[in-house]
């Protein structure tokens, strides 16, 4: 079947379509990570978003079950070079266009990519619609223009779970390789996840450092988190604008100096803003496992996976009281920060990786020790 991606700018994509058929809307962003698709499908961080691969075959070992990070995929649609009709994996458990079907999530293939992802480091990220019904280009494009786009949007409630859970069941132990008997005997400290939209192998990482794990929904009060007397919070990932979830923002104002904090990627971003900052759109975002990113106290280079198209202005804190600790080399935006007498430092990358390198997953165990 046909399938064409339209921009807002009038820029047009034919193609043929896999996965699901349909009409999808969203910003159209790129992501430079050569493997982890699974991962990058099911990272609820894309809700909003279609997602193009820059590298040029994508789905040749499959979809599994062990390498989900959320779920369900929450992106709005897939864009590749080529999707493989073959899938040579003994860990499979599908092809990834059954894959989409079944989760209704359309795809396209058989375009360029690197011209679409040369125009969009160009002209920057931008709305677009993704087609296999309509194939008026005018159309389209007009559609795309009237589509909702991510500024002043709270997507985190499209993503966040609907109650709280621990994060400790059969299925976690035996994805982390942790027996359950063990991790109870040697659990250290309790951990409240706020649920914007969190990766699995964050809740992974943090059961490998031996922490009692409780995931609660983003809209969860101070005082309820608080009643739970955790040793610590973590502010999850999560999509879109982050000046758009108040809610998060003010819940953990008021849990700042209460509490320890750790924040990753939009946990970072708001808790920017909950310290006094303000954060802006990037022009095409970071999304991709290569990124290099500097620790200003150690000189150290780590390169990071990143998923964000917002970012924290490093001007508008304050130096008083906020230390900042890591600086993306592409562009020297903010990438990490630390309060300078509470508890409390955010990254703006993942150091649970998944997939990518784990060259910052050191940063949980800093989490752990400020718990003791």
């Amino acid at each position: 079947m046909d399938a064409i991606l339209a921009l807002e700018d009038g820029t047009i994509f034919r193609g043929k379509s896999f996965g699901a058929s349909g009409e999808r809307y969203g910003e159209v962003v790129f992501n430079t990570s050569m493997t982890g698709y699974q991962e990058i499908l099911t990272d609820p961080s894309y809700k909003g978003q279609i997602v193009t691969m820059t590298y040029p075959l994508i789905g040749n070992y499959g979809i599994n079950k062990e390498d989900m990070e959320s779920r369900q995929p929450f992106l709005e649609g897939f864009v590749v070079k080529e999707c493989s009709k073959i899938a040579s994996n003994w860990r499979k458990d599908e092809t990834l266009s059954d894959y989409l079907k079944k989760n209704n999530i359309v795809g396209i293939e058989g375009i360029d990519t690197r011209e679409l992802t040369l125009h969009i480091r160009q002209a920057g990220a931008m709305k677009a619609v993704l087609s296999t019904e309509d194939w008026d280009e005018k159309n389209l494009v007009q559609k795309a223009r009237n589509s909702q786009g991510l500024v002043g949007v709270d997507l985190v409630k499209e993503v966040t779970s609907n109650k709280m859970y621990a994060w400790s069941s059969l299925a976690t132990c035996v994805q982390t390789g942790v027996a359950r008997d063990k991790q109870v005997k040697d659990e250290v400290c309790k951990v409240v996840v706020l649920d914007c939209g969190v990766k699995y192998n964050i809740l992974r990482k943090l059961l490998e450092n031996k922490c009692q794990v409780v995931v609660v929904p983003a809209n969860t009060e101070a005082n309820e988190i608080l009643k739970m007397k955790p040793d610590g919070l973590l502010l999850s990932n999560g999509p879109g604008d982050p000046a758009a979830v108040n809610y998060v923002i003010e819940t953990t104002k008021r849990l700042i100096g209460k509490v320890p904090i750790f924040g990753i990627c939009l946990g970072h971003q708001m808790l920017g803003l909950a310290l006094g900052g303000a954060t802006y759109k990037l022009k095409f975002g970071h999304h991709g496992a290569n990124h290099p990113v500097k620790d200003l106290k150690t000189g150290k280079v780590s390169i990071t996976v990143q998923n964000h198209g917002f970012c924290v202005d490093i001007d508008s804190l304050n130096k008083k009281d906020i230390e900042i600790t890591h600086i993306n080399l592409n562009d020297q935006t903010l990438e990490g920060m630390r309060h300078k007498k509470l508890p409390i430092f955010s990254v703006q990358f993942h150091p649970e990786a998944s997939a990518g390198p784990h060259d910052a997953s050191y940063l949980f165990q800093e989490f752990i020790n400020m718990l003791r």
